[in-house]
């Protein structure tokens, strides 16, 4: 192990994907609220994962534009997210704690080749804690699926 901060990578297409509260009409908007969700656990930490931690966002498609904010690094994937987030598994320093944060198996398989350790969504969007109107509402109530196979 290193002194370096853990360092939790996570997949934001498939994060604000796994709660169908009409992010496809504002991808960009779920994202943003996603990284602000994001920021209080690069202080406290994640279950199992002690903070501080470095915490990195990975964003594609029409939520590249989103900026970093304090605590949370936002990084635009050119193309597809689940290669750079490969990426930034494997150029991590040797002996670095690496948490990847998606539902996406083959993307699993891939950076747990590369030493990672995975978790799901749940991790960082607690059942409920969606961010989007239905939340702040409180009900599930009219919230439509998700169309089936688009991310974010």
């Amino acid at each position: 192990m290193t002194n370096e901060r853990a360092l939790v990578v996570v997949d934001a297409a498939n994060v604000v994907g796994s709660v169908p509260d009409g992010w496809w009409h504002d991808r960009r908007g779920a994202a943003e609220r996603l990284r602000d969700s994001l920021v209080p656990y690069a202080a406290a930490g994640l279950p199992g994962l002690a903070g501080p931690l470095d915490v990195v966002l990975v964003v594609e498609g029409a939520a590249r534009d989103v900026d970093s904010v304090p605590g949370v690094r936002v990084v635009s994937a050119p193309g597809e997210g689940d290669d750079r987030i490969v990426e930034l598994v494997a150029q991590r320093a040797a002996g670095r704690e690496c948490l990847v944060v998606t539902a996406d198996r083959g993307l699993r398989r891939r950076v747990e080749a590369h030493g990672a350790r995975c978790a799901g969504p749940r991790t960082v969007r607690p059942r409920g804690l969606s961010g989007g109107p239905a939340a702040e509402r409180g009900s599930d109530a009219g919230r439509a699926p998700g169309p089936a196979g688009r991310n974010p």
